[in-house]
């Protein structure tokens, strides 16, 4: 079975025809629960998220700030395996109808096997994979089965990338290019900054059509309205997986995502 990387593509290009930038939201596998999970990824789709990426907990997430990484303990403890991450893009893309990614380090595919986890990825219905610690020179294998069963390779480029690296980089990406808008974890922040417009206006010199979207530091509608005006696509995590742990009962936690959802997606939409 192919996977669904020009569903991908089409719902960025989609986009892009509406004048606006996608949402895009992230949420970890298995928190609170498996269930829990997929309960919360099909709100943020209803919200009005137009991807989402579902997050591989890990023990050392080096990208991921303290909020995601409280939710990754939470996953971890409660025994998610990569079958679960499978499931949650398998029930959500069903249920909904748009991309889902995986967002993963680069051990966890390695010990699955390669071809193993591409195939059983396309098999759930999934656009592609985010890996964000996957160096680019030594992603010949991974970029090979994931031609091979329909899905996307994302990189993650972040203001300190030089032009000769994202030039690397983005030719060897699809779907679309993650830019990182500062230096840093995630996590919410006051500011997106400056740096995150300079760094999509480079990515795009070294490859024009493949779309640029912006996360680290995105958390309201305001900040998704600002990164809208020039990025492809806004990338929220944090500020969705903190609406969760501060809610005091998983149903509230969904409920808030959905909200939050909303508020963005009138965020990219410049309706704030």
């Amino acid at each position: 079975m192919s996977g669904n990387v020009q569903l991908l593509s089409d719902t960025l290009a989609a986009a892009r025809s509406e004048g606006r930038a996608a949402l895009i939201a992230y949420l970890p596998a298995g928190f609170p629960t498996v269930d829990g999970g997929i309960d919360a990824v099909k709100a943020v789709i209803d919200g009005g998220a137009d991807v989402v990426e579902v997050g591989l907990p890990h023990s050392d997430p080096v990208l991921d700030g303290p909020v995601i990484q409280t939710a990754d303990d939470i996953a971890l403890r409660g025994g998610v395996r990569i079958a679960d991450a499978l499931r949650t893009v398998r029930e959500a893309h069903r249920a909904t109808g748009k991309p889902i990614l995986v967002m993963t380090y680069w051990n966890p595919v390695d010990r699955y096997g390669v071809e193993r986890f591409a195939a059983e990825l396309a098999e759930a219905g999934g656009a592609g994979c985010i890996l964000p610690d996957l160096p680019v020179q030594e992603s010949a294998l991974w970029r090979e089965h994931a031609d091979k069963h329909g899905l996307a390779t994302v990189f993650v480029v972040a203001p300190s990338s030089k032009d000769e690296r994202l030039a690397e980089i983005t030719a060897a990406g699809s779907g679309f290019v993650y830019a990182a808008s500062l230096m840093g974890v995630t996590g919410t922040r006051e500011s997106v900054g400056t740096q995150a417009e300079e760094l999509v206006a480079r990515a795009r010199a070294s490859r024009a059509d493949l779309p640029v979207c912006v996360g680290i530091g995105v958390s309201d509608a305001a900040q998704a309205a600002e990164v809208a005006r020039f990025a492809d696509g806004v990338i929220v995590g944090s500020a969705f997986v903190k609406r969760m742990l501060d809610a005091p009962d998983p149903a509230a936690g969904v409920q808030a995502v959905r909200e939050l959802a909303g508020e963005l997606a009138q965020g990219v939409r410049g309706q704030v």
